[in-house]
């Protein structure tokens, strides 16, 4: 066998590739290797979203790199990256570094990995077993890459301690100064808790159990991987959280800038499979956040080994149009200070960046001489980087005052709060610069100072305080169905909005969102094009609770007063099954009248069995059944409709020649219907009986 092959400018070493793929994604990954041989990476979007398929969406999203983009890998560095499978990061890594060495055991993934990065002439691909492969490897490298692999440890490596003999044979590759990254899941992460199946065995609560029905991976807990880490005398280590995993992150978060309440809402991400949703994340999420528990219930986790990384915050917005794909960071600087930096992640997003400074600008004209601030701009350009660069602004968003105010009801204390907002925001309201995103919390409050802090999409030219205020508020109502105590008429009265206004808001936001994203699906939407089921069992427990309640059997009995509560039972047995209905009632002599309610809610009964004392009652006979409902006669057996929540069949006993001491056994079918179809039926029963 040849040893090495050339895809493009990548290199793929098959000097250790055993001759044969022992894992693979089925069929689906020959349509993946056409897709990456035959098209650019400038049209997988496209096809991703006309395939609608999880597996390709999965392995050709380039949004799959954010859990690395935001690393401070350098130009001249050198990158191993193992179990690279079908290139999901590996090009931006390529992008980054000198030089990246990616290890696969797949050879039908690794030539994916060589189609759609042909263009990387510093890729080189070694094909087998890493075990196999690791001997040969050399001891400089700056970045040492497991994203998604550390869980595989015992398919890696065996034996006995197979997590820590990993990291003690990944630790002789690396320099003295260098990184190891893992990104991992987070066995006890709050997805699980909340109905998310475990990523890798497909079952629900796997890693909550501790992985009781076994199998061969393993995902940790935070203190779980520390102590892996300390086995192997690893005393540096930096913990960073992906939000929501790291397979599609769109924001990480670090020890040293934890998520707010309110900042986590982008829950639902179940692209895979299908998933429970037993309680709301978010409200789950923001006690955590408030009782400083969030690293322990992170549904992901990023470790750096190693040195620590400037970068303490990154949120990526990149299922938009290109000219519009940016990332924001928070930097720690040299001398302690934070800085918040926006750079473009495409050429065509240079433009956008540059006009956060444009923007600047006009707003402070704007604003000049009212109470609101503007936080300051300015663009940093050299050989290496291009973003720009914001003040970092201390204080709490708007929003989270206005939470306050609700949370204690205090509608009074919101509409002051929101009073100030419209004050603020509407100075020089005529001035030819606005800022469409004027949402509330984009505006930081630190006591008596109003700081404006993102302000990416200014436009030049005048817009109306009550359509900004309206998006916000908009804005506002969707992130949490909590707010919906707002009281909105008050709202909508201040600004003097009509319905008919409302309507045509509402629109503009819907063209403003297509007008960001442009022809590409945001996250959200490619969840709904392509992502699992949710199911609610909380729905289903009200449903059998529900019918618990309906579907129930009382009896009364008529002594010569009328049918009285006090002289009626229910028969709680008396259902046998979903539809079916068998009961046994005895009853003196002085009974003249039964009234037996079969279920409460409008339904559709088949009288399969009526007996007296043993003997059958005449159902054909007039007079001796009345019922509120519409009978249909097949020879012995009747079905009735009941198009009633109260239906109720009556039998006149005094008719029947009752005995001293009676028994009545009934037998039928019955069937719930909603009212609208019970009264369709009737409408079409001619006969009354």
């Amino acid at each position: 066998m040849e040893n090495r092959e050339q895809i493009g400018k990548v290199w793929l070493d098959l000097s250790k590739y055993p001759g044969e793929d022992f894992y693979c994604d089925g069929v689906v990954e020959d349509e993946i290797l056409k897709i990456a041989r035959d098209y650019s990476p400038v049209e997988y979007q496209r096809i991703i979203e006309e395939k609608k398929s999880w597996p390709i969406f999965y392995h050709l999203s380039t949004q799959r790199e954010n859990i690395v983009e935001f690393l401070p890998i350098a130009k001249t560095d050198k990158v191993l990256e193992v179990g690279s499978g079908c290139g999901a990061i590996t090009g931006a890594l390529a992008r980054k570094a000198a030089n990246v060495t990616s290890v696969d055991l797949s050879k039908k993934r690794s030539t994916i990995n060589a189609y759609r990065h042909g263009e990387c002439e510093n890729v080189t691909i070694h094909v087998g077993n890493f075990k196999d492969i690791e001997p040969d490897l050399p001891s400089d490298y700056d970045y040492i890459c497991l994203i998604g692999v550390f869980e595989y440890g015992q398919s890696y490596i065996g034996g006995e301690n197979p997590f820590a003999e990993f990291l003690n044979i990944l630790k002789k590759h690396l320099k003295s100064n260098g990184r190891i990254v893992i990104a991992i899941e987070n066995k006890y992460g709050l997805k699980y808790f909340a109905g998310c199946m475990e990523d890798h065995l497909g079952s629900y609560f796997s890693g909550i159990e501790n992985y009781a029905a076994g199998g061969g991976v393993r995902t940790f807990s935070r203190k779980g991987l520390e102590a892996v880490f300390r086995e192997c005398g690893i005393e540096e280590y930096h913990f960073y959280y992906p939000y929501p995993d790291y397979k599609f992150m769109t924001t990480v978060y670090s020890d040293k800038r934890q998520p707010g309440v309110g900042e986590l809402s982008n829950n639902i991400r179940n692209f895979d499979r299908d998933r429970m949703l037993l309680f709301n994340e978010k409200n789950a999420f923001d006690g955590l956040c408030k009782d400083g528990l969030f690293s322990i219930f992170s549904n992901s986790y990023l470790v750096v080994l190693g040195r620590d990384i400037d970068v303490t915050y990154a949120r990526y917005s990149n299922d938009r149009a290109p000219r519009y794909q940016i990332k924001t960071t928070i930097v720690e600087k040299e001398d302690g200070t934070k800085e918040v930096r926006k750079y473009p992640l495409t050429e065509e997003a240079k433009e956008h960046i540059a006009n956060l400074a444009v923007a600047y600008e006009g707003l402070v004209k704007r604003y000049k001489g009212s109470e609101l601030q503007i936080n300051k701009c300015q663009l940093v350009e050299d050989e290496t980087e291009y973003y720009a660069a914001l003040e970092f602004v201390k204080g709490r968003a708007l929003s989270e005052f206005m939470d306050e105010c609700l949370e204690k009801q205090d509608y009074e204390g919101f509409l002051k709060l929101f009073d100030k907002y419209l004050e603020y925001i509407g100075y020089n309201e005529d001035y030819p610069v606005a800022d469409f995103d004027l949402v509330f919390s984009n505006i930081m409050v630190d006591g008596d100072i109003w700081t404006l802090i993102d302000y990416e999409w200014t436009f030049g030219k005048a817009v109306e305080t009550k359509e900004l205020a309206f998006r916000a508020v908009y804005c506002y109502l969707l992130e949490d169905e909590k707010r919906n105590a707002l009281p909105l008429d008050s709202i909508l009265d201040r600004l003097g909005i009509t319905e008919k206004d409302a309507a045509v808001y509402r629109e503009q936001e819907m063209e403003f969102q297509k007008f960001v994203t442009g022809k590409q699906l945001a996250l959200s939407e490619m969840r709904e094009l392509i992502g699992g089921k949710i199911y609610e069992p909380q729905k289903w427990l009200r449903i059998v609770q529900d019918e618990g309640a309906v579907f129930r059997v009382q009896i009364y009995k008529d002594s010569g007063k009328g049918y009285q509560e006090e002289e009626s039972e229910f028969f709680e047995e008396a259902y046998k099954g979903e539809n079916q209905i068998e009961l046994e009632y005895t009853f003196d002599g002085n009974v003249q009248n039964l009234r037996i309610d079969p279920a409460f809610d409008s339904c559709m009964c088949k009288i399969l069995e009526m007996t007296l004392n043993g003997e059958s009652v005449p159902l054909s006979t007039r007079g001796i059944l009345h019922v509120n409902g519409k009978v249909l006669k097949n020879k012995e057996e009747i079905s009735i409709v009941f198009p009633t929540k109260d239906p109720n069949i009556n039998i006149s006993i005094h008719k029947l020649q009752p005995k001293a001491e009676n028994h009545l056994y009934l037998k039928m079918e019955i069937v719930r219907l909603p009212l609208s179809m019970a009264e369709d039926i009737q409408k079409s029963v001619k006969i009354v009986f």
